[in-house]
C-alpha cells in the first residue's frame, strides 16, 4: 500500500526566533485531501557523557511544561551548523565539559506527528572539565547521577525527556565502554 502524501499547497502561518509554523493541504494515498500543521525546527544536538558509572544530567526549568526536568545536555542547531559541532558547543556551554571525541549514538524524532525536528545524540569520550558559560537566559544545574538511579527515575516517570530516555537505553543496549 502506498503511504506517501503529496503536498498540494503550503502557507507559512508564523515565523519566530526558533520555529516556523506551516499549514499545508495534502493529497492522501486514497486520493482524499487533508490539512497538516507542521512546526519547522532547525534540529538539536545532545550529548551523553558517562563517567565512573554515572551519567551527566541537567536540571532546568522548561517553560512549556512549567516545571524543572532532568535531561542530558542539549541545544538547538544554529542555521547550517554541523550537529557534532553543536553537541560540543552545548556540552561545554551548559556543563563546562569538553569532550576529546564524540561518536553518534542515536537520532531522535521527538514528535513526528507535527514537527520535522531531529535531535542528534552523541556519546562523549574522555571529557575534561573546563568552564561552564551559559547563555544569559539559561539556568542549568548539572550533576552526575548513577545509572541504576537514572533507570529508576525513567521507570517512575521522574525522567520523561525523550532524547534522554533514548540515549540512556541506547547506551545500555550497546554497552559502550
Amino acid at each position: 500500500m502506498k503511504l506517501e502524501e503529496k503536498t498540494l499547497s503550503t502557507k507559512t502561518i508564523f515565523t519566530g526566533k526558533i520555529i516556523t509554523l506551516e499549514h499545508s493541504e495534502v493529497e492522501l494515498p486514497n486520493g482524499n485531501n487533508a490539512m497538516r500543521e507542521v512546526v519547522r525546527h532547525p534540529g538539536g544536538a545532545a550529548v551523553l557523557l558517562v563517567k565512573d558509572g554515572k551519567i551527566l544530567l541537567e536540571r532546568q526549568f522548561r517553560f512549556p511544561y512549567n516545571k524543572v526536568i532532568w535531561e542530558i545536555p542539549a541545544g538547538k542547531l544554529n542555521k547550517g551548523e554541523n550537529p557534532e559541532h553543536a553537541a560540543r558547543r552545548e556540552l561545554e556551554e551548559e556543563t563546562g565539559y569538553r569532550a576529546e571525541r564524540l561518536e553518534r549514538l542515536v537520532e531522535v524524532y521527538p514528535s513526528p506527528g507535527y514537527t520535522d525536528e531531529i535531535i542528534y545524540v552523541f556519546y562523549a569520550f574522555a571529557a575534561s572539565l573546563e568552564k561552564q558559560h551559559l547563555d544569559d537566559d539559561e539556568f542549568v544545574n548539572a550533576e552526575f547521577v548513577e545509572i541504576p538511579r537514572i533507570e529508576a527515575m525513567i521507570e517512575s516517570g521522574e525522567i520523561c525527556d525523550a532524547k534522554t530516555i533514548a540515549a540512556v537505553y541506547k547506551y545500555l543496549h550497546d554497552k559502550i565502554i
